[in-house]
């Protein structure tokens, strides 16, 4: 039974570790160098990341600096960039590339925070199928004689503790990203 709910509280904690990524590559109006993560540069043919090519900086609230250690892969950073999702047309003066973040109108914060909501009630979804998932095991090791019905009550009440502990994380999450985007 401790296994199952080991393995269900590692689980969980992945889902809101990638709730979390999300939610640091969402756009908020302020320079975050985790904008950049999925956008991948040409580089001898192999995709890189772009970090891994040029030291990214935040040098002003709303301003991204891109300054690459190679020059000569200053242009493919450039077309990555402009060809990525993130909708922000860099700034190439020939040794470093700047991205500046414009402010947010408030249509566009209200959408951001829709997203923001939409993550946050996915990663409940799945945080309640991996109890689910845990019970149903928990119910089948009981089936098979491995559980008394003592075991399975008391299993099926830390499931439920597991996934309230975690459905708060993630309300709290959301909370504290719908707060910093409704603030810029």
């Amino acid at each position: 039974m401790q296994t199952q709910l080991k393995k269900a509280e590692e689980s969980m904690g992945r889902r809101i570790d990638h709730m979390r990524t999300e939610f640091s590559e969402i756009r908020a109006g302020r320079a975050n160098p985790a904008v950049l993560e999925r956008v991948k540069v040409d580089y001898y043919g192999a995709p890189t990341p772009v970090n891994q090519l040029a030291a990214v900086s935040v040098t002003e609230a709303r301003t991204l600096t891109i300054q690459p250690w190679d020059i000569n892969v200053l242009k493919q950073i450039e077309k990555a960039i402009q060809v990525s999702d993130i909708g922000i047309n860099p700034q190439n003066d020939g040794k470093v590339i700047r991205l500046i973040f414009p402010p947010l109108t408030e249509d566009r914060r209200k959408e951001i925070v829709k997203n923001v909501q939409k993550i946050a009630e996915d990663t409940k979804v799945q945080v309640r199928n991996i109890r689910r998932d845990t019970i149903e095991k928990l119910k089948a090791m009981k089936k098979n004689g491995e559980l008394t019905e003592d075991d399975l009550k008391q299993g099926e009440k830390k499931a439920q503790d597991l996934t309230d502990k975690f459905i708060k994380k993630i309300d709290s999450d959301s909370a504290e990203k719908q707060k910093e985007i409704m603030e810029m």
